[in-house]
């Protein structure tokens, strides 16, 4: 038996292991997306539906690709700086994390009949293009001191585990903790700490880092068509790769001397370290129309199917325990404990909702012109499945039922809103735009909507461009380190996260 007090150190973890899977979760993280693009479609806040004659249309309305007049290749590469504040225990909590990227790339090639040709089909362009649609790149960190005594959630904890857990749903951390001598096994197969005296609650100092990197980046390939000059329809194809990556790390240390705070145990310090690794593909299409009703104004419209994705996670975790003293277990002495396990794999599938967009643009001569953007989507359709097999070629026999439950208990339909505009002078253009992505979760009492602040300039001549953009976001994240039998108990983590990304495209017309 391993007789060691060290429940405290276990009840800041054990709730938060990997086992309480996380896929309705995953659902809206590869569901969701945001502005995309050439750095002229950032720099209007990504409303182009309606515009056209643009690389970014591939991916929001390939009906535009029947406005180009010539074929083109970009290409755009991208920064982004990015900021948390993690407010917890009563602290503040600063991180970050830059990135450098390729926001876009593609080809246009366009085929323009001469105007001595009655055709009403007066040309058309076929365009491939690699855009990226999702940034998983952030890091937040918190901190503070989880005390026990009068506190309420420290009594919780005692609570929850003078009750124990069973063997059968002992989940990795249990097991880790059993290795690394934290915990005991009971008569009744319980994986429980070991003679707690609630007159002897202390404190822990915990700290926490969340590392998330990757992104999602889709490629394309798209025909647009434009009949007399007033009617232009298009399609795509597309191909996402999905690269998500997640680290954290949580340290809990006795502030106390040994023998001290937490009386009769030797407990220093634990680092309980996850790391998930998620990869994939998937494939869509998007079908869509602009209708130019004057000179001045055009309105469009397109739809997207649902993307149906083929994931393939990789997880593990480890646990390094510290002791001020040495602890002697079945005859032998230890000054610290550590346990891992092995990497787990597990592949499943995703249906990601479709999507439905409306726009109209006003074009003010040579002057410029103002777009604007309306995108539904219904985050609750997301659906997950087991892969068809395994790498052992048996089938999966996950139930995903729980999940596509929750899936549609947590989310509901959100829609965004993007508004921008473009000003004209000389060879110079200057840009400015707004999008707002809505909610998707369904309870009203935590705001998660992004919004995006953009702007650009841009220079034009014969057979050249040049375009710079700026987007800035802001987003609220909820991050719960771990869940207690009574939910408002449950810590939560309010993380304010913002990115500013600057992007600039080159390009040449042929």
């Amino acid at each position: 038996m391993k007789n060691l007090k060290y429940w405290l150190a276990v009840a800041l973890l054990s709730p938060a292991s990997h086992s309480f899977a996380q896929y309705a979760t995953d659902a809206l993280r590869f569901s969701q997306t945001q502005p995309s693009g050439t750095a002229r479609s950032l720099g209007v806040g990504g409303a182009n539906v309606a515009v056209g004659s643009d690389l970014g249309n591939l991916v929001t309305n390939p009906a535009g690709l029947g406005l180009f007049q010539r074929s083109e290749v970009s290409f755009t590469p991208g920064v982004g700086i990015g900021n948390t504040d993690s407010q917890v225990y009563g602290t503040t909590t600063t991180d970050g994390r830059n990135s450098v990227h390729v926001a876009n790339f593609g080809v246009a090639f366009a085929n323009r009949r001469p105007d001595t040709d009655n055709s009403p089909w007066r040309g058309g362009t076929l365009a491939i293009g690699l855009n990226r649609i999702n940034d998983f790149n952030q890091s937040f960190r918190y901190r503070g001191s989880f005390a026990g005594g009068p506190s309420r959630a420290g009594s919780n904890i005692l609570n929850y585990f003078n009750r124990g857990i069973t063997v059968e749903q002992a989940n990795d951390f249990d097991d880790l903790a059993y290795e690394a001598f934290l915990t005991e096994e009971d008569p009744k197969g319980r994986y429980v700490p070991s003679d707690y005296d609630q007159a002897r609650l202390g404190s822990l100092n915990q700290d926490e880092t969340v590392l998330t990197t990757g992104s999602q980046t889709q490629f394309d390939i798209g025909y647009g068509a434009s009949y007399r000059d007033r009617l232009y329809i298009g399609g795509a194809i597309g191909i996402v790769s999905t690269r998500f990556n997640s680290t954290s790390t949580l340290t809990a240390t006795d502030p106390s001397p040994a023998n001290g705070q937490i009386e009769g145990t030797n407990f220093g310090s634990l680092t309980y370290r996850e790391v998930l690794e998620t990869r994939g593909s998937g494939i869509n299409a998007r079908i869509g129309a602009i209708y130019r009703v004057n000179d001045a104004v055009r309105v469009g419209a397109s739809v997207q199917t649902p993307t149906l994705h083929s994931l393939s996670e990789t997880y593990s975790s480890s646990l390094n325990v510290v002791y001020d003293t040495p602890i002697t277990i079945e005859g032998k002495t230890y000054s610290s404990g550590n346990a891992a396990t092995d990497p787990g794999t597990f592949d499943y599938r995703l249906t990601s909702p479709f999507r439905a967009s409306g726009g109209a643009a006003v074009v003010i001569g040579k002057h410029g012109f103002l777009s604007g953007d309306v995108e539904y989507v219904n985050y609750g359709q997301a659906r997950l499945n087991n892969d068809n097999t395994n790498d052992a070629g048996a089938s999966s026999v996950y139930d995903f039922g729980d999940d596509n439950d929750d899936v549609k208990a947590l989310y509901q339909s959100a829609v965004n809103l993007r508004l921008g505009g473009e000003l004209r002078y000389d060879i110079f253009r200057f840009r400015a735009g707004f999008a707002h992505y809505g909610d998707p979760y369904k309870a009203n009492t935590r705001d998660r909507s992004q919004s995006y602040y953009t702007g650009g300039v841009g220079l034009r001549q014969k057979n050249f461009f040049l375009d710079l953009a700026g987007v800035y976001n802001t987003a609220k994240r909820y991050y719960n380190p771990y869940v207690m039998p009574r939910l408002e108990d449950t810590p939560e983590v309010v993380v304010d996260a913002n990115r500013f990304t600057t992007t600039i495209t080159a390009g040449f017309l042929f």
